[in-house]
């Protein structure tokens, strides 16, 4: 039987997933560890083979190559790790020390790109979109980040990576002139106005009280907090400005939102149409802004659609 193996390496946990076809039914196992980050990059290394060898071991199947999702990406020019929000795997080799002690091809894109790579092929993208030619995909959570997945001639479909390895990193181009301070040196960046930690920021900064974001989407539903309704306005109205640059540059068939952000039902609605105003198209927008299919296993299974 032809295998297909996914790794999501995030901050607490390691995901290992085994599919015998590209297809969330058909799951052969899953797997879960910790990745005990805070012990370095050699031990995140050895944590990441040490579940491959797992999965072989309980499965009686050989990984004939795999694809791995990270907090980050590969520099083309030099093969090191950029970027990572776990930061001892920055400038690390780690896709050839993988493949060196695999023994086998390791492919490696960042979560945010697995994510849209498996919304893309096995999630809501083909029941709405089935002869998309491009799609975005969308966190917004902690932090923002975002995919390009494009479907080529053949009708295989490809991630992005760009030149440099960082295609689809929409959450780092300023939307707030003068905003908030951003980790990766800028202001204002899209993360530091539509994350769930920017907008929980805002409100505090305007009503002077701490909240979750559910509880202030819930007091601008119910309509008994300016402060909240200020807030989600100003979400709206940047989320449309901030999709419009990614319908000018790749005008996609679809926009498939994840994070715990992309849960707020107006984004889909209101959201979409902020955005008419800035695009270049008189005010018609044909993109559809979807919810995604697959939840937490977007990663994973993205992840193992890089190997084929």
């Amino acid at each position: 039987m032809q295998t297909i193996w996914g790794i999501d390496l995030g901050g607490t946990k390691i995901e290992g997933v085994v599919l015998s076809s590209p297809s969330p039914d058909a799951v052969i196992i899953r797997k879960r560890i910790d990745t005990e980050a805070h012990k370095g990059y050699e031990h995140i290394a050895s944590r990441i083979v040490e579940l491959v060898r797992a999965l072989e071991a309980e499965t009686g199947f050989k990984a004939p190559s795999i694809g791995i999702g990270t907090p980050g990406t590969v520099e083309p020019s030099n093969g090191l790790m950029k970027n990572c929000n776990t930061t001892c795997l920055n400038d690390m080799p780690l896709q050839s020390d993988l493949a060196n002690t695999l023994g086998i091809p390791v492919f490696i894109a960042n979560d945010a790109n697995c994510f849209a790579l498996a919304e893309a092929t096995m999630g809501i993208v083909p029941d709405v979109v089935p002869n998309y030619q491009c799609v975005f995909g969308v966190i917004m959570g902690t932090g923002v980040g975002g995919g390009v997945v494009i479907k080529g001639k053949d009708g295989q479909s490809f991630v992005l990576n760009g030149t440099q390895g960082i295609g689809g990193e929409w959450g780092h181009n300023e939307l707030e002139t003068n905003g908030y301070d951003c980790y990766c040196g800028k202001k204002g960046c899209v993360e530091q106005v539509l994350s769930g930690p920017a907008l929980q920021r805002y409100y505090a900064q305007i009503s002077g009280q701490e909240l979750k974001m559910k509880d202030i989407v819930a007091r601008h539903y119910a309509g008994t907090d300016p402060f909240a309704t200020q807030t989600i306005d100003r979400m709206l109205e940047h989320f449309g400005k901030a999709v419009s640059v990614l319908m000018n540059i790749l005008d996609p068939d679809a926009i498939v939102l994840g994070g715990g952000v992309g849960n707020i039902d107006l984004l889909y609605t209101e959201g979409l149409e902020r955005a008419k105003k800035y695009i270049f198209n008189s005010g018609r927008v044909e993109t559809k802004i979807l919810r995604p299919k697959l939840g937490d296993s977007a990663g994973v299974f993205g992840a193992a659609m890089l190997s084929i």
